[in-house]
């Protein structure tokens, strides 16, 4: 993977942890939270077509923004967290290579094949 995307996604992720700390959250939230979105893998379990829209709907950086202004709009702070903790995770996986995913498997990603 390209070095400026890793490194558009690094200043991604340190966006989100500063976005974390305008929260009252300690920081044991973020750190308890942030492979969370990872639940969206589960969805490999009734095969590629359901396991890539649900992880990608997991780690799609506009749905973490998304929410994130829905709690902006609604004064919930657990809203915003919610956002922050999606929109830093996608970050993080992108920075490592992990993209949102093809319905032909998991390592087939918008980013490349993952292990090549």
């Amino acid at each position: 993977m390209n070095t400026l995307i890793k490194l558009e996604e690094a200043a991604m992720f340190a966006l989100g942890i500063y976005l974390f700390s305008l929260l009252h959250y300690q920081w044991w939230w973020f750190a308890a939270l942030i492979l969370a979105p990872d639940i969206g893998m589960l969805g490999y379990i009734a095969g590629n077509k359901a396991g890539a829209w649900s992880y990608n709907l997991f780690h799609h950086t506009g749905v973490a923004v998304l929410i994130y202004l829905l709690g902006i709009y609604a004064g919930a702070e657990p809203v915003k967290l919610i956002g922050i903790i999606l929109f830093s995770h996608s970050a993080m996986d992108r920075m490592m290579g992990y993209g949102l995913k093809y319905e032909k498997g998991f390592k087939f990603t918008h980013l490349g094949e993952i292990g090549r």
